[in-house]
């Protein structure tokens, strides 16, 4: 038995959307930009998956810029902005400890090019609070940047507070959406940010295509220059197939979003309730949090997270320490330690992120498994600290 529960590092991709990126390859081959037949048979097509992928975060589709992921999404956004406002005098980013690499890793690049940056950190529950967001903002900020759900353990944060923060002081903010597109429903004309990152690979669609939201009338400095390509936003030719099947993926995720919530949401909550009665010792991380359905991240204590992925990797079981990016770093979770979470707790967590795919009995099998694998590596960490 296979079991998967890393969704959050990444979806298989749903059958319809392999059919839609096969009969692509075969079918669509023009060039999106070219003027004859089959250039604009490509760029109708184009055109439905921008108008399917604006539909899922409730977006105008001239608002969107496609992307090869949510990495260059972020990067996009971030660097655009900071580049577009320099002139004004604006130099301050302001972001959180517990975003994704793909943010902070950004920002503390741009920190080396004269960008003044803030990080604000998250409190034990994982949530950043809107009015630590207000401290930090100076008249020299030009974005925030602060993710509407966590990678590593869910908590949704409280964006669109903190939109309402930013426009009174006249600071753009932008939202890695890459772990709330497709999981929990909003739309970008509520939710209070300019700018929104999404990626495909979340959501059962293809990996390497994701897409940019930009609310109209927001400058930025376009970081890959060439053709004219997604409004000047974005050059280069659009990888087509992967961005037909982000349409098909974004239209399903949108149709079954509300049942699949309900249904992988009572699988999460089995699996976390079974755990914590069945492995003296447990925590979540980010109890009492609002959380996105799927994700639960539990503290193990007594032993070290990568001796359990293992053992249950083992046992047929798929699951994570943290963010897929990370994958191979000896170092603990930034996202805990940014929670104020002692190291020991941040290296013994992991992540169990559930899907569509996911079973009632996939879930008893992993609740079943468990209680013998923690007590056999506590036991072989008290023997190993005995010889010490």
């Amino acid at each position: 038995m296979r079991i998967y529960l890393d969704y959050n590092a990444t979806t298989p991709p749903a059958p319809a959307v392999i059919a839609a990126v096969a009969a692509c390859l075969g079918d669509e081959f023009g060039n999106p930009s070219s003027v004859h037949s089959f250039g604009q048979r490509a760029k109708a097509v184009l055109d439905r998956a921008r108008t399917e992928t604006a539909a899922l975060i409730d977006a105008d589709p001239s608002e969107i810029v496609f992307t090869s992921g949510g990495s260059e999404a972020n990067n996009l956004a971030i660097r655009g902005v900071f580049e577009a406002r320099l002139a004004t005098g604006r130099h301050q980013l302001v972001t959180t400890g517990i975003e994704h690499e793909a943010v902070l890793n950004t920002v503390r690049a741009l920190g080396t090019r004269g960008a003044d940056v803030v990080i604000v950190p998250a409190s034990n529950r994982g949530v950043v609070d809107a009015a630590a967001i207000a401290a930090a903002i100076s008249d020299d900020t030009a974005l925030v940047s602060v993710m509407l759900a966590n990678n590593e353990i869910g908590t949704v944060q409280p964006v669109s507070e903190i939109a309402a923060v930013c426009k009174a002081r006249g600071v753009l903010l932008h939202t890695d959406a890459v772990q709330a597109a497709g999981k929990i429903p909003f739309s970008v004309k509520t939710l209070g940010a300019d700018l929104v990152s999404i990626s495909a690979h979340k959501f059962s669609g293809p990996k390497g295509a994701g897409a940019l939201w930009i609310r109209r009338g927001v400058r930025l400095t376009a970081h890959t220059t060439g053709g004219r390509q997604e409004r000047n936003r974005r050059a280069g030719t659009e990888n087509l197939p992967a961005l037909v099947g982000m349409g098909v993926a974004a239209a399903l995720a949108k149709a079954n979003l509300d049942a699949s919530a309900l249904s992988v949401s009572h699988l999460r909550d089995r699996l976390e309730a079974g755990i914590l009665t069945g492995v003296p010792r447990t925590a979540v991380n980010g109890e009492g949090a609002p959380r996105v359905p799927n994700t639960t991240n539990i503290s193990f204590d007594g032993i070290e997270a990568e001796s359990l992925l293992i053992a249950l990797d083992l046992e047929g079981v798929a699951v994570s320490t943290g963010s897929a990016c990370s994958s191979g770093s000896l170092e603990p979770s930034h996202v805990l330690r940014a929670m104020g979470l002692p190291n020991n707790r941040a290296r013994n967590s992991l992540r169990f992120s559930l899907g569509a795919s996911t079973t009632e009995a996939e879930v008893d099998f992993v609740i079943g498994v468990l209680p013998a694998l923690v007590t056999k590596l506590r036991r072989l960490g008290r023997t190993v600290e005995a010889v010490r």
